[in-house]
């Protein structure tokens, strides 16, 4: 019923924008809000005329879900210069009052490098259109929306770019540590392409320092892993044969010393623990305090020929 419902809706074309933007703002059914999302984008660059033409003359209850619409179906590159402007000072404006900011704990897997070195984290990993983003926009941007594009470059080739999010610089709590500032980074396909371990080791030859977190609870996996100066020093790996590799480090050291009976087996060979590991190398993610958070993040492409406008899907900000 639905399906044939929305197979008409999109044979009428352009002339159903008007009734369908109501349902794709953020209340209403959630039944509704799909198909008339599904509608649009079998609409596609039918309807962009018509979304462009409502951002201009309205009616100005439609031109917010208009401006959504455009973005999802097209990306911001679609939008006029009066939009991408507005846009901007939009995210001027909430940078100036995020904080604290929240940073995804449960689930996931991250890169973290020293915060001081970020103009050599974006020269090691070849990043371009750095823009300033709220930590909500970039970790949406890095793991919830499409954050990897394929297309077509000068001599004819399939090429794929990624979008990462960079962190504000997180102070860490421990004053034994010789590094005091850390930036992480999201990037969901970017991580999983590109290799997450090869990327530490690229991120540490040019920074230092560098590690790999993940954590996947459905898997009932974790792991961690730290280079320094371009190779791997210690890692674990729930599924890894051995699940430890190099020589223990300090934290892991004390760990060890300092079980009880109950605990001297789950830390015979070190910290097998990725939120731990991370708390007491670098930061660990979740609610970053205001007072240890420095700067604002920023959002970045792979690619110099796919800036951040070429991605679709709206974000929150």
């Amino acid at each position: 019923m639905w399906q044939t419902a929305e197979a008409r809706l999109v044979a009428l074309g352009a002339q159903v924008v008007d009734s369908l933007l109501p349902h794709v703002g953020e209340g209403g059914s959630s039944r509704l809000k799909g198909s008339a999302e599904s509608v649009l984008q079998r609409l596609g660059d039918e309807a962009l005329p018509r979304l462009r033409e409502i951002r201009r003359q309205g009616p100005g209850r439609l031109r917010g879900n208009a401006l959504k619409a455009l973005v999802d179906l097209a990306g911001a590159e679609s939008l006029d210069e009066s939009d991408r402007g507005a846009v901007e000072r939009l995210v001027r404006i909430k940078l100036k009052d995020e904080l604290p900011v929240r940073l995804p704990s449960e689930a996931g897997r991250w890169l973290a490098f020293p915060a001081d070195r970020l103009d050599d984290a974006v020269a090691a990993l070849g990043l371009h259109d750095l823009r300033p983003t709220t930590t909500v926009m970039g970790v949406a941007a890095a793991t919830q929306t499409n954050d990897y594009l394929e297309f077509q470059d000068s001599q004819g080739k399939t090429r794929t770019a990624y979008r990462v999010f960079i962190t504000p610089a997180f102070e860490t709590w421990l004053s034994e540590v010789p590094i005091q500032n850390w930036r992480l980074l999201w990037g969901n396909a970017f991580i999983d392409q590109l290799d997450g371990f090869t990327l530490a080791d690229k991120l540490s030859e040019r920074c230092g320092e560098a590690h790999f977190y993940v954590v996947d609870p459905y898997n009932s996996a974790e792991n961690w892993y730290v280079a320094r100066d371009g190779r791997g020093v210690r890692s674990f790996g729930s599924y890894d044969h051995p699940r430890f590799q190099g020589e223990p480090l300090p934290f892991e050291v004390e760990y060890r010393e300092d079980a009880d009976e109950d605990e001297a087996e789950e830390y015979a060979e070190g910290v097998p623990y990725a939120r731990t590991a991370a708390d007491l190398l670098s930061v660990e993610p979740g609610r970053m305090p205001a007072s240890s958070t420095h700067g604002h993040g920023w959002l970045a492409t792979t690619h110099p020929d796919i800036p951040n406008t070429r991605f679709k899907g709206a974000l929150p900000i």
